[in-house]
């Protein structure tokens, strides 16, 4: 119990100082947490054998985060994902592995070992990257999301690669049986410790681990959609707050075992959990009691990763180690350019792609470990590889800094500052202070209302603030800034945010959470419209449309029409719009372009019709009349 005590102490000491450090001096958490473990393991000397113990344990971290991603995406949203999911991620994957395969031939490798080489360091850290992203309030730029689009497909690639290893051993090759059963050497069905893994398909035939893995997903699955909703109430019926951080844990546990039961990895289970959860009402109570649990184990993670350096090894030749990093980080950024340059993105999103994903990560200790664990990979390459990795998990930071170098002189910069606390309550909620915003605020208090403004802009706040106006700073996306500007007590929500995406997904959470409440939604398109009209916004104001139809009518009076005629016309054309506008919903398509959808197309050239006939009714009204 003391040496436990004292390892707890020297571990959360490490990180209580070092962290806020690296922090203050702009150099993010990671690397706060990396450098814990570097001092209290190569440099004094703290910690010894339990950290690679400990790092297993810490691993679950990785598994935590893969959860609370899945929540966050919606089934429909991951398949309209697929075309990134298989052409960005699919081909950084492939160009990486071609190019660090030949890389390690031409040192003399077998291809066997090189082409698990490739596939080890192809792989970017989850773990660093989507940290930094969220930090940064980068996850919601392009860049930032092609690059989860990419860490996405690598965490899915893990399984198969785990399943192709064995067949590149370099001694006890896998062997099928007549039954159609897969035997392997000694090694490979033990654990290392001697003791027999825990599974439910060792020894089964071809197409009896196929049933049965494909079984264990569809559980997984059912009972997502059709257990969790009964055992948060049941969990509710007690009153007991803890019960809820139980059962959460419990979930993402439980289902990781599940997934090690038919040899499948717990981080994909987790994340399949969590996408099958995103639409849950508990999907927010979920993630507030994991959050706390993720960051610790991810935060234990990297400190272990630090300590468990060899220095020994990595001062025989300190040269050849950083030389062989860069050699990854520069190899994976090119490839990296020039597919993000094949998908369209450019300047600082560009950068942001190339930089943020050309470390190898985490999931290349796995990899090492069980490809020298099925000689896939000799013990010393495979020591000397982690250590590569390690450093260049370290490297990472750095090329964060060189974004923001370049995004500074891009003049794009984003500076993050701490979120008010909210003291006032109002009916009417308005998140988002830009020009739309604030005509809307001024109107409703010129009326004699009182009204809460919201907004993540500095610049926004603070100009409010110039003219008297009194505004919070903080995320209105987030549901406890909502909650703590009386959100459950409000009359009316305006969602006057100036990013597409986040208006549709603060829409959907607030529909589903406070459904009596009537929300007032800028879009900024058609195609926003329909989003926003299926997420069940209740009234939905196009930006420019107000604004185009009054400058038509200006126009209409300037050619013959007189102010009531054009005043008339206007009428009509805004009430066949809204008529429009629920006509065409129905047959939009999401992730469909219009000019590919035959009956969007069909309706709306039927509806333009009957706008043309509307007007020449009045037209000939007035002719009437005149005559």
């Amino acid at each position: 119990m003391d040496a436990f005590l004292y390892q707890a102490t020297i571990y959360l000491a490490a990180a209580v100082i070092a962290v806020p450090l690296a922090a203050r001096l702009g150099l993010g958490s990671v690397l706060g947490y990396l450098a814990a473990g570097i001092i209290i393991g190569p440099i004094l000397g703290l910690v010894g054998a339990e950290t690679e113990d400990l790092q297993h344990f810490a691993e679950f971290g990785v598994v935590m985060m893969l959860f609370l991603i899945g929540l966050e995406l919606d089934p429909r949203a991951l398949w309209a994902m697929r075309h990134k999911l298989v052409g960005l991620g699919g081909l950084q994957v492939l160009l990486s592995t071609l190019a660090l395969m030949v890389a390690a031939t031409a040192a003399g490798e077998t291809w066997q070992v090189s082409l698990a080489v490739g596939l080890a360091l192809s792989l970017s850290s989850t773990a660093i990257v989507l940290q930094t992203l969220s930090e940064k309030g980068l996850m919601q730029t392009r860049g930032g999301r092609a690059s989860f689009s990419v860490l996405l497909t690598q965490d899915i690639a893990v399984i198969p690669i785990l399943a192709f290893l064995p067949l590149l051993a370099m001694s006890g090759i896998p062997q099928i049986s007549t039954d159609g059963s897969i035997s392997r050497s000694e090694a490979s069905n033990h654990a290392s410790d001697g003791h027999e893994a825990l599974s439910l398909v060792a020894g089964l035939p071809g197409w009896a681990v196929t049933l049965t893995t494909i079984a264990m997903i569809a559980i997984i699955i059912l009972a997502g959609i059709y257990l969790t909703r009964p055992l948060f109430r049941f969990i509710h019926a007690t009153n007991l707050r803890e019960m809820y951080t139980a059962l959460a844990l419990l979930i993402v546990v439980g289902i990781s075992f599940l997934m090690t039961l038919v040899g499948l990895s717990p981080a994909l289970g987790a994340f399949l959990a969590g996408v099958v959860l995103a639409n849950s009402e508990f999907r927010h109570e979920l993630e507030s009691d994991l959050t706390p649990f993720k960051g610790l184990l991810l935060g234990l993670f990297f400190i272990t990763v630090g300590a468990g350096i060899n220095y020994r090894l990595f001062l025989a030749s300190p040269g050849d180690f950083i030389g062989l990093a860069l050699l990854v980080i520069v190899t994976k950024g090119v490839i990296l350019f020039f597919v993000g340059r094949a998908f369209g993105l450019r300047r600082r999103n560009h950068w942001l792609f190339t930089l943020s994903l050309a470390q190898a990560g985490e999931f290349g200790f796995v990899l090492l470990a069980f490809s020298k664990q099925q000689n896939v990979i000799p013990a010393a390459l495979a020591e000397k590889l982690l250590l590569v990795i390690a450093l260049s998990m370290l490297i990472t930071p750095l090329l964060f800094i060189i974004y923001d170098l370049l995004s500074h002189r891009m003049g794009e910069t984003r500076v993050e500052h701490e979120p008010d606390e909210i003291d006032e309550q109002g009916p009417v909620i308005i998140a988002g202070i830009g020009r739309f915003g604030q005509i809307v605020n001024r109107l409703v208090r010129a009326s004699g209302y009182k009204t809460i403004l919201l907004d993540n802009d500095m610049q926004a706040v603070q100009l409010m603030r110039r003219f008297g106006v009194k505004s919070f700073l903080g995320d209105p996306t987030r549901p406890e800034l909502l909650k703590a500007a009386g959100i459950a007590k409000a009359q009316v929500l305006v969602v006057a945010l100036d990013d597409p995406e986040n208006t549709v997904k603060m829409v959907t959470y607030v529909r589903r959470t406070y459904p009596d409440l009537h929300i007032i939604a800028r879009a900024y398109d058609r195609n926003h419209v329909f989003e926003l009209y299926k997420a069940g916004a209740d009234d939905i104001v196009r930006e420019m449309f107000d604004s185009s139809l009054r400058a038509g009518r200006y126009v209409l009076e300037k050619i013959g029409l007189s102010e009531y005629e054009a005043a008339q016309a206007e009428q009509t054309f805004y009430a066949h719009d809204r008529l429009t506008v629920r006509e065409l919903a129905a047959l939009w398509v999401p992730g469909v372009p219009a000019s590919e959808n035959e009956a969007y197309i069909e309706k709306a050239r039927a509806l333009e019709k009957d706008l043309e006939t509307a007007l020449q009714e009045l037209a000939e009204k007035k002719d009437h009349k005149s005559n």
